[in-house]
């Protein structure tokens, strides 16, 4: 017979919580003298998804038939600076604006802090695929 034991430490506070309140709670626990530090999972705040519409997006690639795809946008974000620490929590979709347009929408989904920090960080800002 096989036992599994979970030991975990959950903290709540009435506050919104920020990564220094974390960092020193880390640090305390990595202090500890009985702990395992091979077992230590580093400590994050609570996320969610935020969804959100990347517009002004051509969906033909340089004037050629090619299409943009989700290999080209996940790149683009993993290289676009106000994506930084921006991690997506599924595949990008992409659709054409219209059967006529040559302009995409594309929908991400990104994991968030409950306020939404990142998010609003990515609200009305530009970036360049090409």
């Amino acid at each position: 017979m096989e036992w599994s034991v979970n030991k975990g430490v959950i903290i709540t506070t009435n506050n919104i919580a920020a990564t220094l309140d974390l960092n020193i709670i880390e640090k305390y626990v990595k202090d500890l003298n009985n702990v395992d530090l091979s077992n230590i999972i580093s400590s994050r705040l609570f996320q969610s998804k935020s969804y959100m519409k990347i517009l002004g997006i051509p969906y033909y690639i340089e004037d050629n038939d090619l299409s943009i795809t989700t290999d080209i946008v996940e790149r683009v974000i993993q290289k676009t600076h106000i994506f930084n620490n921006v991690i997506l929590e599924s595949c990008p979709y992409i659709i054409k604006m219209s059967p006529k347009s040559d302009m995409a929408i594309i929908w991400v989904d990104i994991w968030d802090f409950q306020n939404s920090t990142k998010a609003k960080m990515l609200i009305n800002r530009y970036f360049t695929i090409g």
